[in-house]
């Protein structure tokens, strides 16, 4: 389990290595050797095929790798469809599944959890796996009750193998980072590794199951499967019934799908907090379940996994950031920026043009300006490249921003959610749904 991602992530580091080695009179010389052609697009073509082999590799993994790999798959919409074309396949199977581990391995860590009665409560168990991620598999199975459950089971020596793989993912942020750029690797790396002991602890994402199960218990479009049981590396929870996750719908869905489940993702992620005091803050398509009506229509949206949830002090989502976004959205510059000096959002002594500032926060205002926002790849990718261009006087705006710990997880989900949408292409009434569920952004 460990020596696997260590080896392929080496590999991949020799891989990710060439940009950087080719550049400069590197990269000219080879192109003169290929025929005369241009030395830029030469490049071009070792990118995409090192790209293209990164996230192969990333999707052959488990642990940290894997994890990464899954991050970066919801960012992909903003990436320039030439750089991002050749291993988009690549990442959207990041956002479905991993490889299994042996049935006899599940079996084995199912009785050393439970002990060796397990089968007394677990009466039937699929030999095959239904699902398979970053740290564990699911199988799915019937509990002595009769109810159909789904049964995840860590990965042996899955918290080693999580930590080491984060650790070379680490040393290899500035490598990989030339392959995304405007992406900010080394910064999402470093989160992960913090939030990786959360995302081991099977006890702690019951907690959060539980409470998620129980205030979504009557809602009519969202489902949460409850807990049944939970032990140190395997947890038993109802089995939801789906044909397919977000990723199906990503890669074919109509766009009646796009809109009905792209609005439920969004109504999720924004009620959550309210509901339950956490926010779910794993947002890949791969946790999210479509479930049709018995005619095939568009019907409810399951929500799986939740290892990854931000426990918000506040019983909900700062209220300050439904405030920004709103004086971000009346065109307040001076009163904007007096704000996020207030939340340590710009430090003290450091100076800012309000109206840059302004600008640079668009994508995340833009959505709630209108009635109904239709998000796509293309929006996305204009916003990405538009503030990331160093040429675009908002590109030093970043430069002096910070993003206060407290909002780190808050700050990544809602990348990660704009991500899917634009990804599925979707419209939504975004800024009815902020109206409804993000404190301070009704006034």
């Amino acid at each position: 389990m460990t020596e696997l991602p260590r080896k392929a992530v080496a590999r991949t580091a020799r891989l990710a290595a060439l940009p950087i080695g080719f550049a400069g009179r590197n990269a000219i010389g080879l192109g003169k050797r290929l025929g005369g052609r241009p030395a830029e697009a030469v490049m071009s073509e070792i990118q995409q095929r090192t790209a293209e082999q990164l996230f192969r590799t990333l999707g052959e993994l488990k642990g940290g790798a894997m994890k990464f790999g899954q991050a970066m798959s919801v960012l992909e919409a903003a990436l320039p469809d030439e750089m991002v074309a050749p291993y988009r396949l690549e990442l959207t199977r990041l956002q479905d599944s991993a490889p299994p581990m042996p049935t006899q391995t599940v079996r084995d860590q199912i009785e050393k959890d439970i002990g060796p009665d397990w089968s007394d409560d677990l009466v039937w168990l699929d030999g095959g796996p239904a699902a398979a991620a970053s740290i564990g598999q699911v199988h799915k199975g019937r509990w002595r009750d009769g109810r159909e459950v789904a049964v995840k089971v860590q990965y042996p020596g899955a918290g080693e193998a999580l930590k080491s793989d984060l650790r070379q993912l680490g040393r290899l942020a500035k490598t990989i980072g030339p392959l995304v750029p405007g992406v900010e690797v080394k910064p999402l790396v470093e989160e992960l590794q913090a939030r990786a002991s959360d995302e081991l602890d099977y006890h702690l994402e019951a907690e959060a199951q539980r409470a998620f199960a129980a205030a979504f218990r009557d809602d009519p479009d969202i489902v949460v499967p409850d807990v049944v049981a939970v032990g140190s590396a395997v947890l038993v929870t109802e089995w939801l019934e789906s044909p397919a996750s977000l990723a199906k719908v990503i890669q074919e869905g109509s766009q009646e799908e796009r809109d009905h489940y792209g609005e439920l993702f969004v109504r999720f992620l924004f009620s959550g907090p309210v509901r339950t005091g956490m926010l779910h803050a794993d947002p890949h398509p791969g946790n999210y379940r479509v479930m049709p009506y018995d005619d095939g229509t568009p019907g409810r949206l399951g929500v799986l996994d939740y290892g990854a949830v931000a426990r918000l002090p506040d019983a909900g989502l700062p209220e300050a950031m439904g405030r920004l976004i709103r004086i971000a959205g009346d065109r307040e510059p001076e009163e904007l920026v007096s704000g996020l000096r207030e939340e340590g959002f710009i430090k003290p002594g450091v100076d800012v043009d309000p109206r840059l500032v302004l600008d640079y926060l668009s994508p995340f205002v833009e959505p709630t300006l209108v009635e109904r926002f239709r998000f796509s790849r293309e929006w996305m990718q204009g916003q990405f490249q538009r503030i990331n261009n160093p040429k675009e006087p908002t590109y030093t705006v970043a430069m002096k921003l910070n993003l206060p710990p407290a909002y780190l997880l808050i700050h990544r989900t809602w990348l990660g959610g704009v991500g899917v949408l634009s990804q599925l292409g979707a419209e939504a009434p975004f800024r009815a749904i902020l109206e409804e569920s993000l404190p301070g952004f009704a006034g």
